[in-house]
């Protein structure tokens, strides 16, 4: 569970994003492929010009998020980074 420190974090940064202005469901799309495609490539452009992009990134990578689209990334994008990052962090 996050501190309360955390949430003080979150609000922050999430207060800036991009995606305040647009539709949630936009971020969930039911596949990267096929009818959800480009419902999934509008969300990642909006991803892309987002001042906390990084920071949306960060938490969607510690929070362990398995379904949507955050910091401009795909579930499978966030699961190799994940295996990146415990790799580095084996071989550190």
């Amino acid at each position: 569970m996050p501190s309360h420190a955390d949430i003080s974090f979150i609000t922050h940064w999430s207060r800036q994003a991009a995606c305040l202005s647009e539709d949630p469901e936009l971020f969930f799309p039911i596949s990267p492929q096929g009818p959800g495609q480009m419902q999934h490539e509008h969300a990642k452009a909006v991803c892309r010009r987002c001042p906390v992009r990084m920071q949306c990134l960060e938490y969607a990578l510690n929070t362990h998020q398995a379904h949507g689209v955050w910091g401009g990334t795909s579930p499978d994008e966030r699961a190799a980074a994940a295996l990146a990052r415990a790799g580095q962090r084996a071989g550190a």
